[in-house]
């Protein structure tokens, strides 16, 4: 059963603001990625999770692959995946993955998955294999981007992807300290920046990047502080994003911020010292993430 997030008093449904309109996905580019997906048994977190970039993104042959199943371990209340008992780990789905990022012909790639707290190494090995098998077909010609769960806080996991050599590692903050217990089931704010502290430590040349929602009823000053407690650990690239409440057994979504908010935010971001923001209304974690990539890189040989 989904996750019941009881309102009181009952909100009326807001209408959508203008910038928050997106066109109904279609097009042949879209049609074509998803039967490849359903042929090869594989996820995506651009569907899992409703993501209102799915048109633009698949259009352009692009996706983030959610492996380690559908299912989670957590049961998050902003998110859309649903949660209960994972099946077994599928340990072909690596090599299924990079036969895909092949046949697409994709040249950057998001990997996530769905928390998976019912294993040893959260799936880190898993993680792990689709880097390897990437590789192993197109060399450094693909470029590969994780959006790794939390591993309980344990450190052989985040090891164990790291020296698979991602080109970059994601780990989402999503949230102020404060809604933490709210909106994370099971994560903990202490633990995120731990995690992104010690991927710079461990992997130093492997940046590091978070993502943050805005409209769960977070405070400025609480997301001004979140922002410097990642500069704080290292971390270089940050997203920020509109959270839309996906059905009404979720949490609430308390406002929307305008287009300039978002503009101001990145600005902020920036003099903070980030080395490249994306900030806007649709901006998820995994959108336009090769160009922030590509950001990243020459911010980084500008020195």
């Amino acid at each position: 059963m989904p996750r019941v997030i009881p309102l009181t008093p009952a909100q009326p449904r807001v209408p959508k603001p203008d910038w928050l309109k997106v066109k109904a996905p279609g097009s042949p580019s879209y049609l074509k990625l998803k039967a490849i997906m359903r042929d090869l048994n594989l996820h995506t977190v651009c569907e899992e999770a409703r993501c209102p970039n799915i048109g633009e993104c698949w259009d352009h042959g692009t996706a983030t692959f959610m492996i380690l199943g559908d299912v989670c371990t957590r049961a998050c209340s902003y998110c859309a995946v649903a949660h209960g008992r994972p099946a077994a780990v599928d340990n072909e789905e690596p090599e299924r993955v990079a036969h895909a990022i092949q046949q697409l012909g994709l040249n950057y790639v998001v990997i996530t998955s769905v928390d998976r707290d019912d294993l040893k190494d959260g799936g880190a090995s898993i993680f792990a294999g689709v880097i390897t098998e990437t590789r192993k077909r197109l060399g450094n010609s693909c470029r590969i981007e994780v959006l790794i769960p939390d591993f309980k806080g344990e450190e052989a996991p985040l090891r164990t992807v790291l020296e698979a050599r991602p080109d970059v590692l994601n780990h989402n903050t999503e949230t102020v300290p404060r809604l933490y217990r709210m909106a994370r089931s099971g994560g903990r704010y202490s633990r995120t920046l731990e995690l992104l502290g010690r991927s710079r430590t461990m992997a130093p040349d492997i940046p590091t990047k978070t993502g943050l929602m805005v409209g769960l009823g977070e405070e400025r000053e609480e997301l001004l502080a979140v922002f410097k407690d990642l500069r704080d650990v290292g971390c270089q690239i940050l997203t920020v994003g509109q959270y839309l409440r996906p059905t009404q057994d979720h949490a609430p979504m308390t406002r929307y911020y305008t287009p300039d908010e978002f503009r101001e935010l990145k600005q902020i971001a920036l003099d903070m010292g980030f080395v490249h923001v994306e900030s806007g209304p649709l901006v998820r974690s995994s959108y336009h993430a090769h160009e922030t990539a590509d950001a990243y890189a020459e911010a980084a040989a500008q020195g």
